[in-house]
């Protein structure tokens, strides 16, 4: 089973503000979609109160240390090994965020699927620094602005060495 990672992240390591995101990237959404369908999906609950439902075609699973959260169409757990022991039997298991679970989920994580935003942006939350010495680029895209997206970004993925 691969437990992943997956962001998008600005070039000062922003990854969000008073709860949103800050930049607008379709083809990062279309990604984010495309590699999470049909598999679990690990997130803090201010994440999910900022997507504010469960996404469709996922099974999402909200942490929490709020013992009588509810939400609807959601598994509820208490910690990231709890999580990961709900979702043992999927193929590939991804933590969305934030940045407490992303700190929390690191050691487990074999693999990271990094957007980076070529910009710096003014956030109030950030990605937690990783030891990229530690894993291997394995996939790497640049891409230009478009008409549709803003800012240059790349898609890297990365797995941990073993």
């Amino acid at each position: 089973m691969n437990i992943s990672i997956i962001v998008a992240v600005a070039k000062n390591n922003v990854i969000g503000k008073d709860n949103q995101l800050i930049w607008h990237l379709p083809v990062d959404l279309r990604r984010f979609k495309c590699l999470t369908m049909n598999h679990f999906i690990l997130m803090g609950r201010k994440t999910y109160q900022s997507i504010g439902k469960a996404l469709p075609g996922r099974t999402s699973v909200i942490i929490t240390k709020q013992k009588n959260f509810v939400a609807e169409n959601c598994w509820i757990v208490h910690s990231i090994e709890n999580a990961i022991k709900l979702a043992k039997d999927d193929s590939e298991i991804f933590i969305i965020g934030g940045d407490s679970i992303y700190r929390q989920s690191i050691e487990y994580v074999n693999k990271i699927y990094l957007t980076k935003v070529d910009a710096d942006f003014d956030g109030d939350v950030y990605f937690p620094e990783i030891d990229f010495s530690k894993w291997s680029l394995v996939e790497s895209q640049t891409f230009q602005p478009d008409d549709k997206n803003k800012y240059p970004y790349k898609f890297l993925t990365y797995q941990k060495n073993a």
